[in-house]
């Protein structure tokens, strides 16, 4: 049975994670980086990944949600008061969502043989949750590779489209969304 702040996905529990599971998170989030983006881990994007203490657990505004399957880490998604940057996003993007009142929705994996489990929507959910119990945020944004497979329809079904970067070759060929705030008025 799933305790206050987790959740129940099928035979998966949902919950914010501890720090005795960064290995396990980190190893999702990698094998991710590696063979479904297909670019390998890449310092000034995925710092995050190496050093989760001072990312999420010492950080009372950021988070990192862990799906698991017995004791195995299975998927992942994080919230980092980072508003997305510019370059390589458009400029207006990163006005529209500043850092400190921007929830930023990362590392949103789940290992290809745990999905189709509403894992990904579970950890999401709880992900936007936490915003809406957290001072200071504004917004939930995110962007996405429209390239992976099911990645577009996911957040089309969860938030509403700001911006497509695959229009403008100037800038990151990302799609951005941006996800209501839980008990919050548009």
């Amino acid at each position: 049975m799933a305790a206050p702040g987790e959740r129940q996905a099928g035979r998966y529990l949902v919950r914010p994670a501890l720090r005795e599971d960064a290995d396990g998170a980190r190893s999702v989030m990698l094998d991710t980086f590696y063979h479904v983006l297909g670019s390998g881990y890449i310092p000034r994007w995925h710092a995050d990944v190496i050093d989760m203490d001072r990312t999420y657990f010492d950080q009372p505004r950021h988070a990192l949600f862990v799906a698991v399957l017995d004791d195995e880490i299975v998927g992942t998604t994080a919230v980092r008061a980072d508003g997305p940057q510019s370059p390589p996003h458009p400029p207006w993007i990163a006005e529209r969502y500043p850092s400190g009142a921007t929830a930023q929705i990362f590392r949103v994996y789940v290992r290809a043989e745990h999905r189709r489990n509403g894992l990904a929507r579970a950890l999401v959910s709880l992900a936007c949750e936490f915003v809406a119990n957290t001072v200071g945020y504004n917004a939930i944004y995110l962007h996405t590779n429209a390239a992976i497979e099911g990645a577009e329809p996911f957040w089309r079904s969860v938030g509403k489209e700001i911006y497509d970067g695959r229009t403008d070759p100037q800038y990151s060929p990302a799609v951005h969304f941006e996800i209501p705030i839980p008990g919050r008025r548009g």
